[in-house]
């Protein structure tokens, strides 16, 4: 066997077992996808309720417009930002997209003469900030992958802290999340939404007004939810009080299991394409080997047919 042969014959052994390794990291996160699904179909009923009591809560508050969470700060020099991207790489663009995202939003508020607070989540993020010797003010990883509620709680409690510091010396005007959206396995999109101070939108609807959003052309358009009258103990605003910390929470803990699910979507497709172009690169050096085995094989049967002429010809020459 020639070196040539052995060259191409290691290079497509190595290839092959490369192929095996993209293969299963493809189905592996094939699988997660759907488990992350799972979590995020879940955790949709708490969310769909927990709002419902908010609106319910904000209709009887006495004081929302002067709340903490609600108040527009006088201020308006300082903002937080969290970015969440992954602690794993072999995810295509996924970290770079959110890092990218993150960064455009930082020179927005800069624009708009605010101090940027950044907090991160992923050791990509980590990373990125710290090769460029930024300072950050708090770092979560290793959970990227699998989020849990206590994440998003403890996440949750450091902005609230924060925020609610409203001071000239440390506090934060604003807090933005930067994250990813799953729409489906093959579109996720990264967006940047403001969470604090939350908006107060007031509006009145008639009562027997169907809803200008559902569809005409079903039977029996729906009508806006009305809201029976509530007894709120010891009163709405202490309600208030206690679900707008939750509502924080749970914002940023859709927005880890969206990002979750969309780090393993587009894991999967880099790890697809990872694996066709290993089968692609597998045919091609096949092809290469055997062109350099038939070349070998000529090159032997010429060696065998020149020195059978030789022979021939030696012993023609001695008669």
């Amino acid at each position: 066997m020639g070196a040539q042969l052995r060259v191409y014959r290691r290079r497509i052994r190595s290839v092959q077992s490369t192929k095996k390794i993209t293969k299963a990291m493809e189905l592996i996160a094939a699988s997660r996808i759907v488990k992350s699904q799972q979590r995020l179909d879940a955790a949709r009923p708490y969310t769909q309720e927990l709002v419902r009591a908010i609106t319910a809560a904000v209709s009887h508050a006495a004081m929302v417009g002067n709340h903490p969470l609600t108040a527009q700060a006088r201020l308006q020099q300082r903002a937080a930002i969290l970015v969440i991207s992954s602690d794993r790489g072999l995810a295509g663009a996924y970290a770079s997209n959110a890092i990218k995202e993150g960064e455009a939003l930082t020179n927005l508020l800069r624009a708009e003469g605010k101090d940027v607070v950044p907090f991160l989540v992923g050791r990509k993020a980590v990373s990125f900030y710290r090769f460029r010797n930024r300072e950050v003010r708090q770092s979560w990883t290793g959970f990227t992958e699998a989020p849990q509620y206590h994440h998003a709680q403890e996440i949750a409690a450091a902005l609230l802290e924060l925020f609610l510091l409203r001071t000239e010396d440390g506090g934060a005007d604003e807090i933005h999340i930067v994250g990813t959206q799953f729409v489906n396995t093959v579109v996720q999109r990264t967006s940047a939404n403001r969470v604090l101070p939350l908006e107060v939108v007031e509006e009145v609807v008639p009562l027997g007004v169907p809803d200008a959003d559902a569809d005409p052309h079903l039977p029996g358009r729906q009508e806006r939810e009305i809201f029976p009258l509530y007894d709120f103990e010891p009163s709405a605003d202490a309600v208030l009080d206690a679900l707008l910390p939750r509502y924080v929470a749970n914002v940023i803990y859709t927005t880890l299991l969206n990002s979750a699910a969309s780090e393993h979507a587009a894991r999967r497709r880099a790890m697809k394409s990872a694996t066709d172009n290993a089968e692609e690169l597998i045919r091609s050096l096949t092809r290469q080997a055997n062109q350099a085995r038939q070349s070998e094989i000529t090159q032997e049967i010429s060696e065998i047919v020149g020195g059978a002429d030789a022979l021939a010809a030696a012993a023609a020459g001695s008669e």
